[in-house]
């Protein structure tokens, strides 16, 4: 029974530190908000990684069938609230193969190591890169 309890207190610990250490990657850097509309007119927020490049924003989505992504086709109008600062810009899909290696590269030199475990955990392999261009 002993040895049950230390087990199931060390699996436990494990899954704290992992859940911790996973917290701390995805929200322990800058993060933004980017605002986007549904066709609806609600508006949804979205929190993300940027990267700056040549006068504009960047942001990755992972697969193209976020949400977010799904409305930036529709509409890229689009807001982005950064350090408390709510700015609009454009929304340009920038096509793969190149945008999704221009944007891995940003975010991977930016976030470092939590670029790193961020993708041990969700495939990026399909994401897409989005400029945002300051309206």
């Amino acid at each position: 029974m002993k040895a049950l309890l230390i087990v199931g207190g060390a699996v436990l610990l494990a899954a704290l530190a992992f859940g911790g250490l996973t917290l701390y990657a995805l929200e322990g850097q800058e993060v933004v908000v980017v605002r986007t509309h549904a066709p609806d007119g609600s508006l949804r927020e979205t929190r993300t990684w940027v990267a700056d490049d040549d006068g504009a924003l960047w942001i990755e989505a992972a697969f193209v069938e976020r949400p977010f992504y799904q409305q930036l086709l529709a509409d890229p109008s689009v807001e982005i609230v950064r350090g408390g600062v709510t700015r609009r810009g454009r929304a340009v899909l920038v096509p793969n193969p190149d945008g999704h290696q221009h944007v891995r590269a940003l975010l991977a030199r930016k976030y470092g190591w939590a670029d790193c475990w961020v993708g041990w955990l969700q495939d990026t392999s399909r994401s897409a890169a989005v400029r945002i261009e300051p309206e």
